[in-house]
């Protein structure tokens, strides 16, 4: 890290107050503001939420949250209830979308924490519309249809019936989004982005009038057909390249968005061995010459993926170096013999960051940049900003 980072929240400020820590993973704030702000100029004259589902992608929504809305973002989706009440504690005034639905028994928290639930059944439209009036007022809500992931959101058939039944099925409701999602967005060649798209504007074809969104990170760069009146970026606000498919396998153009996430690691110890040992756990790797190694305080309980044994890689002192052997609960062994001089006991290692990229972790493991960031739940945190 070229600065000091400079803690902006209270919660930043309790997760890194020691003067060492083992392992670190730093949030650069002013990045994700930065990446906001380019889907700003991305999507034109549409508008932008931020998607800080799973604690802001395993980064910290108690933070993140409010420095994407010092960046101008008033509009934010989670999945879960309880990540909506989280937020409405700290955001007040933000717009908070709830993509689980309204199952019954959420109606009354979503009601009295001013939360918008986004609609994917008949069921979930009847009971959001049964609370508003039995209430005696209108309540705002999303509806979302299923254009081709058969994930969550109406099913053909359910979207012809409320096509049919519109007035009565709606009725209450402040109808304030139409949404769908992609399902290979990350793969602007495939066809059935253009279905999807198709199908889209058959569905807002056949319900009220009301802004429409379909696109997140990866959709909104399949071009202005694609924004509506909404894009919801999630992944690549905190440093995932928007035009790559999962596993980090880039299209031409270059990453528009800034690095985020820096996960670096103290060195615990430094040892040689002879030609022929093996190293770590089933003994999955062999020095075939005298060797070099250094163990770093970083493992699969961290978050740091297993998948990652014999083939990933991490920067010391600017110099690339293989991981070897497995990765173990809370260990992780480098090879460092190329290195011109050997890395000191308590150098920190980068694991993520501005030379291990993002993509380049995820296609290493075998996953996506979704699953590396959600993962480091265990890593103390600093928050840098601007």
């Amino acid at each position: 890290m070229d600065a000091k980072p400079q803690p902006r929240h209270p919660a930043a400020m309790s997760e890194a107050n020691t003067d060492f820590q083992a392992a670190l993973l730093t949030v650069r704030l002013g990045a994700i503001a930065a990446n906001y702000r380019t889907y700003r100029r991305l999507a034109g004259p549409a508008a932008v939420a931020a998607v800080v589902k799973a604690d802001g992608y395993g980064l910290g929504a108690s933070c993140i949250a409010p420095a994407l809305a010092e960046a101008g973002c008033d509009g934010f989706f989670v999945a879960r209830l309880e990540e909506a009440i989280a937020l409405r504690a700290i955001s007040p005034r933000a717009r908070i979308f709830v993509l689980d639905g309204a199952p019954a028994d959420a109606v009354p928290a979503l009601i009295s924490r001013r939360l918008t639930p986004v609609l994917n059944s008949l069921s979930d439209i009847a009971a959001w519309s049964a609370a508003a009036n039995v209430g005696h007022h209108v309540l705002d809500a999303v509806v979302h249809v299923d254009t081709g992931m058969n994930r969550l959101g109406l099913p053909g058939h359910e979207l012809a019936v409320l096509s049919a039944e519109s007035a009565k099925r709606l009725l209450g409701l402040n109808l304030v989004l139409v949404m769908s999602h992609l399902a290979c967005s990350d793969d602007p060649a495939n066809k059935l982005n253009g279905e999807q798209l198709s199908r889209f504007r058959q569905a807002l074809a056949m319900l009220p009038p009301a802004p429409a969104s379909l696109a997140a990170s990866h959709g909104a760069m399949l071009g202005p057909d694609y924004h509506f009146d909404l894009v919801r970026p999630g992944v690549a606000l905190y440093g995932a390249n928007p035009q790559a498919a999962e596993g980090g396998i880039a299209w031409p153009s270059p990453n528009l968005m800034q690095t985020v996430a820096v996960l670096t690691a103290r060195v615990l110890q430094l040892r040689r061995i002879d030609s022929g040992e093996s190293v770590g756990y089933g003994a999955t790797f062999r020095a075939k010459r005298p060797t070099m190694l250094a163990t770093i305080a970083l493992g699969y309980a961290d978050g740091f993926p297993r998948a990652l044994s014999n083939k990933g890689v991490a920067v010391v002192g600017g110099v690339r170096v293989p991981i070897v052997g497995r990765i173990s609960m809370d260990l992780t062994i480098l090879d460092v013999t190329d290195m011109p001089e050997p890395p000191h006991v308590g150098d920190a290692v980068e694991l993520l960051g501005d030379h291990v990229g993002l993509g380049e972790v995820s296609a290493l493991a075998g996953t996506n940049e979704y699953e590396i960031l959600t993962r480091l739940r265990r890593v103390p945190k600093v928050y840098m900003g601007s």
